[in-house]
């Protein structure tokens, strides 16, 4: 069994980490250079970097505060936000990042799945999932754009179908209903992605205590990843790995 990676995630608007509750109510929490430093000398298994108001502002990503993250850090890096062609994501892995989120674009365009996959290797290709629960949908979940803000109406689960046939490699799954609540992982959205799911899963949108973890990955997560509880200094990685393992779960 593999190794289940824990993940913080940095949340970057105007150059700056933010954390807000299911992304509205936005707050400085530090410097991406100095947070993404220190959650790797801790223990961090990848670090997530997501331009979180790039879509919206109807620009690229910041490749500059890119750079300078991927100078001080030795673990993978996945870099999302504003990415809009195969050529954006060749600059940001040219700037240091090790793999791309996609998903406003993604939905616009499937085709650009197929092409980041066809190009730079369907590693590369982390599809980006922003799910709020939608009773209209087939499955009960649609995947929104736009930081959230925008609701598709594409069904969650037909589309993460969908991109993982054009060659997404990854799935980053971060439920709206829970992002920044701390009431925990959306176990019930895990477990439906994770039974359509070939590739490996990252979980996210809720994560506020040490026993919040071991379950998500229970439900069918490869990877947790959590913001606000370590930004806040609530939990560290090592706290998170040693609840994951004392709970029978394989962590680096």
């Amino acid at each position: 069994m593999p190794a289940t990676r824990v993940i913080p995630c940095l949340d970057v608007a105007a150059g700056r980490v933010v954390k807000g509750v299911r992304f509205q109510g936005l707050q400085d929490a530090g410097d991406p250079v100095e947070l993404a430093a220190r959650y790797a000398e801790s223990g961090a298994d990848e670090i997530t970097f997501l331009d979180v108001t790039a879509t919206v502002e109807a620009r690229g990503t910041l490749l500059e505060v890119v750079q300078r993250t991927a100078e001080q850090v030795f673990v993978p890096l996945t870099v999302g936000g504003g990415v809009r062609s195969a050529d954006d994501v060749g600059r940001l892995l040219q700037a240091g990042a090790d793999k791309i989120g996609v998903n406003s674009a993604a939905l616009a365009r499937p085709e650009l799945v197929a092409e980041i996959a066809d190009r730079y290797g369907a590693q590369v290709c982390v599809l980006s999932l922003d799910v709020l629960h939608d009773p209209r949908s087939p499955s009960g979940w649609s995947v929104t754009t736009h930081g959230g803000r925008t609701n598709t109406g594409v069904d969650a689960l037909e589309w993460a179908e969908r991109a993982i046939s054009l060659g997404a490699g990854e799935l980053l799954l971060n439920s709206i209903d829970a992002d920044g609540t701390k009431a925990g992982y959306d176990l019930r959205l895990i477990e439906a992605v994770r039974a359509v799911s070939s590739v490996p899963l990252i979980a996210s949108g809720g994560a506020g205590g040490l026993e919040h973890f071991a379950p998500a990955v229970q439900a069918g997560a490869d990877a947790v990843l959590a913001a606000s509880v370590f930004h806040r200094g609530l939990l560290t990685i090592g706290q998170v790995k040693a609840a994951l393992a004392d709970a029978g779960v394989v962590v680096r």
